[in-house]
Formats: C-alpha cells, structure tokens, sequence
C-alpha cells in the first residue's frame, strides 16, 4: 500500500466529512448508495493519474504544461489553487473547533498555530519515505469510523437495501447534496497529488529494493483499495448520521462539531469520542497532502525544484509554499471566515475546474505516444467519460436551478 492509500484517505478529510454527515442527517441511508457509485469512478480517475507519473516521471501539471499551450495550466492553477486554500483553512477551522469540545479550556488558536507548525516541520524534516509512511499509519485512524455502527445497533437489512438499491428524492435540496458529495470525492487537488507521488516512486526506486516494474504491478491494487477504503469511511460516516441523527430528526448539521455534539446524547460517550477523534486524525492527514499539492503544481509550473525527496536547502521554493499555503489556511481563523462558506466556495472552485482536468487525464493517458502500453483500455474510458457526465451535470445543475 502506498499513494494510492494515503491520496484516497486524505478524501475523507473535514471537508469530506462535513459533506457526508450533513448527507446523512439531512436524508438518512438513502444517500449511501454514493458510495458504491463513486468508488469505481474514483479508482478509475486515480489509475489514470498514477500511470501518467510513473510512466512520464512528470505529475499532472508538468504533463498538461509540456503538451498543452501554457494558458491551460495557469486556468488550471487560478480555480484551483484558491479552492485548494479554502479547504485548507475550513479543514484548520475544524480540527481546532471539535479540540475545544473534547478540551474546552484550550485555546482553539493556539491549537491551529501548533498545529500549523508541527506539520510544517515534519514535512521539512522528513524525508519522502519516512513521511509517506507516516500517513499510511495516520490512515488507519480513519477505521474508527467503521467502529461507531456496531455501537449504536444498525439496521443492517435497511442498510443492505439503501446501498444497493438507489433511492432519488425530487428535491432542490437532493440535487444539490449530490453534487456536493461528487464534488467532494472527485476534487481535482487528489488527481494532481497521486501523479507526483507516483513520479516521486520513479524518482528514488534505486534506493529501493524493487523496481519500476514493481511499482507497476503495485499501483492498480493500491489505488482499488486505496479508493474502496476511502469510499468505505464515507459509508461508515453517511450510516452513522443517517441513523443516528436522521431518526431523532436532528436534520439541519451546519460543521462537525454540531454532527460531534448531536451524537453525544444520542449514542454515547464512545460514539461521541470516535467521532471527534477521527475528524481531527483525517486533518492532520490531510493538511500536508493539500498543501503539498499547491506547492508541486506551482513548482512544475515554474520548473523549480521540488520534491519531498529533496531536502530543504535543495528545494527551499518546494517548501516555502508549503509553509505559505498553511499560513494562508490559518488566516481564515484569524479573519473568522465562515468554514462552511469557504466549503461551498471551495466545491464551486472544484465543480468548474475538475470535468477539464479529467478530460485532460484521459486524453494524456490515452496518447500512445506518451504512455506507451500502459495507455487506457476501453473500460477505463468509459469510467473516465461517466466521471466527466457526472461532474458536468454538476455544474449544468448549479447554473440551472442556482444549487
């Protein structure tokens, strides 16, 4: 397990979660069939990518900048970078919020600086491997999500039904939970992380045991599982909401800790606890891989050195805009910017940009040329354009209905 687990876990970070828990408890199980749906979509999406860096060596933005002309990386760049930013500090917002329910006598700011410089420093000090393996184990804190629906007693014939028989409410309110979860799970900053992980793999395999050969073989049960256990937390998280506060009618959760604080009475103690625990262990996953997108895209595109291999007097660009992009996400705590405003911003950023990112994928993994034979087989595509059918229709219904 490699990239492709710690790309498909850093999706279920706060922002996720929030999504997923306002799903369940707005509509109960009946969204939960979502997450059957977008696993295929999303291992389809992700395989692309991690062909195209082991394959190139090069992540998604050196790609598009190398065979496209240079207006297309830095529209690219413009949507998604401030979207990227907002998640950032919505996801700083949440830890910080749901540590002063566990801890109310301390200080939520300070939590967030501490935090902020923790994962800067790890990223600086730790070389590629050792950080890579420190995110495969922070992944296993998102299992606590699988605990909770054990604890409080489902109904696992009703959840057997709503997963595998999709059920559509014609609703305003339906539509737009919809096109917030595909935004969620298909954003366009996973894409361009899991092909720099990859070429990161090409980059140091002589100090490795295996070869590249290896990491091919490797690489398509990686991203499966890595996207199936990501779909999996979002599963756990919809059918712990939709029993738990659907059915008290606790329907309207506005951020987690309104989701953490309604399950408390509800469910317990240690459904309470899980719950918040996981939030801020998916953060911390989180925070170095979005911060880290930012800086290897600008970096591809300025072509400066860059790299989690490459220490800091190496790549001190790589790292600067590390440390810019936390500091940019806590400033949204500073001004007291509304997280679930920056969320709504932030999948409106995604929702444009991610159908011409994919067509991009596809195209870049279909040329012959460029991939030689590990260009996409038919069944590949056909996911690819339903990824793009989904995210357009997204879009086309947000500028239609105002979603």
């Amino acid at each position: 397990m490699g990239p492709g687990l710690i790309t498909g876990s850093s999706d279920d970070d706060p922002s996720g979660i929030t999504t997923y828990s306002q799903a369940g408890a707005k509509f109960g199980l009946n969204m939960l069939w979502t997450a059957l749906f977008s696993w295929p979509l999303m291992a389809a999406i992700q395989h692309m990518c991690a062909k195209i860096g082991l394959v190139t060596k090069l992540g998604l933005a050196g790609n598009i900048k190398k065979h496209y002309p240079k207006p297309v990386i830095w529209i690219i760049l413009l949507f998604c970078i401030p979207a990227i930013l907002l998640n950032i500090g919505a996801n700083i917002s949440a830890m910080s919020g749901v540590m002063l329910l566990l801890f109310p006598k301390m200080n939520p700011f300070l939590f967030s600086i501490s935090i902020v410089i923790s994962i800067y420093l790890i990223m600086v000090r730790f070389s590629y491997h050792k950080m890579t393996s420190l995110l495969k184990y922070v992944c296993l804190i998102l299992f606590v999500y699988a605990i909770i629906p054990f604890i409080i007693h489902a109904d696992f014939k009703r959840i057997a039904t709503s997963t595998f028989f999709p059920t559509f409410t014609n609703s305003k309110e339906f539509v737009g939970m919809l096109i917030a979860i595909f935004g969620t799970t298909l954003s366009p900053y996973l894409f361009f992380w899991q092909s720099n992980m990859e070429a990161e793999e090409t980059h140091s395999i002589k100090k490795r045991k295996f070869g590249l050969r290896r990491l091919f073989l490797n690489e398509k049960k990686d991203v499966l599982i890595g996207m199936g256990f990501s779909n999996l937390i979002m599963f756990f998280i919809i059918l712990t909401t939709g029993t738990v506060l659907h059915q008290s009618g606790n329907t309207n959760i506005t951020t987690l800790e309104d989701a953490a604080l309604a399950l408390k009475p509800l469910a317990g103690n240690e459904a309470y606890l899980l719950f918040a625990i996981g939030i801020i262990g998916t953060g911390l996953l989180s925070l170095p891989i979005l911060t880290g997108t930012i800086s290897y895209m600008v970096c591809e595109t300025m072509d400066w050195n860059m790299g989690m291999n490459k220490k800091y007097k190496e790549a001190k660009s790589f790292y600067h805009l590390i440390g810019a992009s936390l500091l940019a996400g806590l400033a949204f705590q500073i001004l007291q910017i509304n997280p679930i405003q920056s969320l709504t911003y932030a999948a409106f950023g995604y929702g444009l940009i991610a159908p011409v990112v994919i067509v991009l994928i596809i195209q870049i993994s279909n040329n012959k040329k460029w991939m030689g034979n590990h260009a996409n087989s038919l069944f590949i595509n056909v996911l690819g354009c339903i990824s793009v059918a989904v995210m357009l229709s997204c879009v086309l219904f947000y500028f239609l209905f105002g979603i």
